[in-house]
């Protein structure tokens, strides 16, 4: 896909809108649309400091919105922003989720991934697809989105959390197999997931044994975004993820070498999922 110039560089907006999910995890609103789609990201830069991809939380043709955990430098330093602080923004940027009207699709949601996937859930949902939507997360007060998609119609929400604080104890996961062997209902037509990358792993290997088919969202370090460095490349295949990705599907992603196993850090050091 060809990325035009004026997408390549980073553009200035001002923030419109701060909202605290958690207290770890915020949300910013940006009055500017890049027509992006689910999955989709962009690349974040805060002069003097650094420049990172982010996912988009939702992009409604009037309003961008990103979803952050602040745990790195740059989103520790992002956190601290207010409304009207200037952000650079550049993209959208890599592949997407892709469905067809009125499929029954199961969202796999794990921790910040959450975000993301509730912009599936929104345009899938004008779609008119049965969703049944699997959000999991370490306790209670981690968990993101809830009530923004039981507002969704034809939507199902499930909740597990490790410390059982609220819904299932255990893995989403877990939860989603449970459902998928219990067939309370439809089959699902495809599995959407995006969270870390052992839920990833997991569903990759449910949704193989079940033949059903999956996209997944890859994480890896990204820097230029429409394919020049080559720091997203994964082994063995040499697909850039940026580009290739973020959202792969599973028949791919299984082809992955390092896939649940390991990634490569800004050096391109091997670090151990």
């Amino acid at each position: 896909m060809q990325i035009p110039l004026q997408s390549r560089l980073p553009k200035t907006h001002p923030i419109a809108q701060v909202k605290q999910e958690t207290p770890m995890v915020r949300t910013l609103t940006f009055d500017v649309s890049f027509g992006a789609k689910p999955g989709q990201f962009v690349m974040l830069w805060l002069p003097g400091v650094d420049e990172i991809p982010m996912s988009v939380a939702l992009d409604d043709g009037k309003n961008l919105q990103v979803t952050f955990f602040a745990v790195g430098d740059t989103t520790k330093k992002l956190a601290e922003c207010n409304k009207g602080d200037l952000v650079g923004l550049r993209g959208p940027f890599g592949t997407h989720y892709e469905w067809k009207p009125k499929q029954h699709l199961a969202l796999v949601a794990g921790g910040y991934g959450a975000a993301p996937m509730f912009f599936v859930a929104k345009e899938a949902a004008k779609d008119g697809c049965t969703l049944d939507v699997f959000i999991g997360a370490r306790s209670r007060e981690h968990l993101l989105y809830v009530s923004a998609f039981r507002k969704l119609p034809k939507t199902k929400v499930h909740i597990a959390t490790d410390d059982g604080s609220e819904g299932f104890k255990g893995f989403n996961v877990t939860l989603l197999q449970q459902v998928i062997a219990e067939g309370s209902s439809k089959p699902f037509h495809q599995v959407f997931a995006c969270g870390p990358e052992r839920m990833l792993v997991a569903i990759s290997e449910l949704s193989f044994r079940r033949k059903i088919p999956s996209q997944l969202s890859l994480e890896r370090y990204m820097k230029c975004g429409y394919g020049l460095c080559g720091n997203c490349t994964v082994d063995s295949l040499g697909i850039r993820l940026c580009t290739d990705g973020p959202v792969v599907h599973n028949d791919l992603c299984r082809k992955i070498a390092e896939f649940g196993k390991y990634h490569r850090d800004a050096l391109g050091k091997k670090q151990i999922v």
